[in-house]
């Protein structure tokens, strides 16, 4: 299956549950902020400082790094940025945001697709075998 639709089919199921979490009662809304938002968080800031000096704005093949959390997952900085921002819109209580946020996953998807491809063409065979071996 195309790891597209698998990502838009994960994000589509986590907007259903934070807009269902943002129709519980303030202090539920809390609680469930809390608990996933400051794990995600965290880990966001782990899986940057994975990428080290690889970090960049723009599409860069600095290195190929496949270390820590990149060694499952191809684009952990997304992913956990995407729970933070759930869990903030989870605690704020306003479920219109979740529109903003499926377009910013929509854009962070693009942006991702440019990335594979930079890292493609200066990696090659190395790349495949990588991306293959990671969960989405």
């Amino acid at each position: 299956m195309d790891r597209t639709v698998v990502r838009l089919a994960g994000a589509a199921v986590l907007a259903a549950l934070a807009y269902a979490a943002t129709m519980m009662g303030q202090n539920q809304r809390f609680v469930v902020g809390i608990l996933v938002g400051l794990p995600s968080f965290v880990l966001m800031i782990i899986s940057r400082t994975h990428l080290g000096k690889s970090f960049s704005v723009m599409p860069e093949a600095k290195a190929l790094v496949k270390t820590g959390m990149y060694s499952r997952i191809q684009h952990p900085m997304y992913l956990f940025l995407d729970m933070f921002l759930l869990a903030v819109i989870v605690l704020l209580g306003i479920p219109v945001l979740l529109l903003v946020w499926g377009i910013l996953v929509i854009v962070q998807m693009a942006q991702a697709r440019r990335e594979e491809k930079v890292l493609a063409v200066a990696f090659g065979a190395e790349y495949e075998t990588y991306k293959h071996g990671t969960w989405f």
